[in-house]
């Protein structure tokens, strides 16, 4: 058959004989990405070689946000945990990068609406597949999720910002919001400031020893409802992170109720005439506006909207049907990372979450890339047997199915550049993992894995080699894996 490239990962036929279209047929079909982060583009260097990838996202760049606090006290750091999506996602990787928002998607059509940045109305583009891999916000205060840690880049949480001027769907946007938040720490600094960092789980942590690092001058307090930072893990992290911040002056309340209204909240943490400037680092929030409420929590953190999943992650309405099938039942459409509900309870949930059949999983990206790599074999797998025609001689072609992944227990928080501590084994389980790495080896861990992840991320050989097989291994030897 004759071909005519049109466009990245598109083809045109010459010679439009029916062997033509059969070859089409059976080579290329469409799989659309909503979302160019770690599971997004995790997805699309698996599928780049055999389906034409669509990777939608709603701002121009990647941005690798367990290390973007530090961005807001070192700016320049930024440059070395971002890059423009649509070189590495076309060029690199040979796939279709759209800088727009999805703000619908049609499951029983397999179309989603793609409002194009600098367009004025959405367009309808169709798929064979698609996976859903959207992330989430980070503040369940906010009506929008509104925090530091993620840009703000849908349409319609905009213009109810507190920086409604900055455009986050830029990357010069981002930097200029950095920048002014870094002026105005500094400005804080200048006069010796006080601040409150609202929760001391591991952003809470990381933020208030980053801020007590490079502007000394703040007189720096962090609360937290538990009675314990870093939340469920464990206590000999918790223990080291404690002394870190008492060793630099970090006042420290736990067991309080963030209760910005009441007198005698302020009184009780030794602020009786409050601060300066508030931080609030607890939570997440879902913000999967363009899915049908069908197919979204009631329930969960943040007060739900996670997209609903079953065993092998494909999308299910509240009523445990998967939403979105072809004419035999394979399901189409797939949502990973943290997007998705996080952990099914199975028809009669028990008080244990620890029988369940997926506990809840952390809103990381290591589980994020476990997901992506299940729903594209799940895919691969349903074409091969929908479009290929094939039946499997050695190997099931039926669906994998997901598990708890070890590699979903494993934080590293930094406290400050200089130190940091890394614990291993957590789980679901209160007090649960290990801490085995601390000081100054953890700092450099954390950096090596931030530069080389970001090199990843970037279609790079260096990152490719030294990540690909944590996630593409043909066996588990940790976790709940087959």
């Amino acid at each position: 058959p004759s071909f005519v490239r049109a466009g990245v990962g598109a083809l045109v036929l010459t010679d439009p004989s029916s062997a033509s279209f059969d070859f089409l047929m059976s080579k290329q079909r469409r799989v659309l990405i909503v979302g160019g982060g770690f599971a997004g583009l995790c997805c699309a260097r698996d599928f780049s070689d055999d389906f034409l990838v669509t990777v939608v996202d709603a701002k121009e760049f990647f941005e690798y946000t367990p290390g973007i606090l530090r961005a807001f006290v070192h700016p320049e750091h930024f440059d070395a945990l971002s890059f423009t999506l649509q070189p590495v996602i076309e060029r690199r990787m040979g796939c279709k990068y759209i800088w727009g928002e999805v703000t619908e998607l049609n499951g029983s059509e397999r179309t989603a609406k793609v409002k194009a940045m600098f367009s004025q109305e959405a367009e309808t583009i169709d798929f064979d597949y698609c996976i859903i891999s959207s992330g989430c916000n980070f503040n369940p205060l906010h009506k929008w999720g509104e925090s530091l840690w993620f840009p703000t880049v849908h349409e319609q949480a905009r213009p109810h910002g507190s920086w409604p001027h900055i455009d986050e769907r830029f990357i010069e946007g981002r930097r200029r919001h950095i920048l002014e938040e870094y002026s105005a720490i500094k400005d804080l600094n200048a006069k010796h400031a006080t601040v409150l960092v609202v929760g001391a789980g591991f952003i809470g942590v990381e933020w208030v020893t980053e801020l007590r690092y490079y502007f000394p001058n703040l007189k720096n307090t962090i609360i937290d409802f538990l009675p314990n930072p870093l939340g469920p893990l464990p206590p000999g992290a918790a223990k080291y992170c404690k002394k870190y911040m008492e060793r630099h002056g970090i006042n420290q309340f736990y067991s309080k109720k963030y209760a910005p209204d009441d007198a005698e909240f302020w009184n009780s943490i030794k602020l009786p005439n409050k601060v300066d400037k508030e931080y609030v680092c607890i939570g997440v929030k879902a913000s999967n506006y363009f899915m049908p409420k069908e197919t979204l929590s009631e329930k969960g953190p943040g007060g739900g909207g996670w997209i609903l999943m079953d065993m092998t992650l494909a999308v299910m309405d509240r009523d445990d049907n998967i939403w979105s099938t072809d004419e035999k039942g394979h399901a189409r459409i797939y949502a990973i990372g943290d997007c998705n509900a996080g952990g099914i309870p199975g028809p009669s949930p028990d008080k244990d979450v620890g029988k369940w059949p997926i506990p809840p999983i952390p809103k990381i990206s290591y589980p994020g890339e476990e997901e992506a790599v299940i729903a594209c074999k799940n895919i691969e797998k349903i074409d091969k047997k929908v479009f290929q025609k094939k039946m499997s001689c050695f190997g099931s072609l039926e669906p994998y199915t997901m598990h708890w992944p070890w590699g979903a227990g494993m934080f590293a928080t930094s406290l400050g550049p200089d130190d940091a501590c890394f614990v291993i084994g957590a789980n679901w389980e209160k007090g649960s993992g290990y801490m085995v790495v601390w000081g100054w080896p953890c700092a450099l861990q954390k950096w090596i894995i931030e530069a080389t992840k970001v090199e990843e991320c970037a279609d790079g050989l260096i990152g490719k080699l030294i990540w690909h097989f944590v996630h593409h291994t043909p066996i588990h030897l940790w976790g709940g894996g087959p």
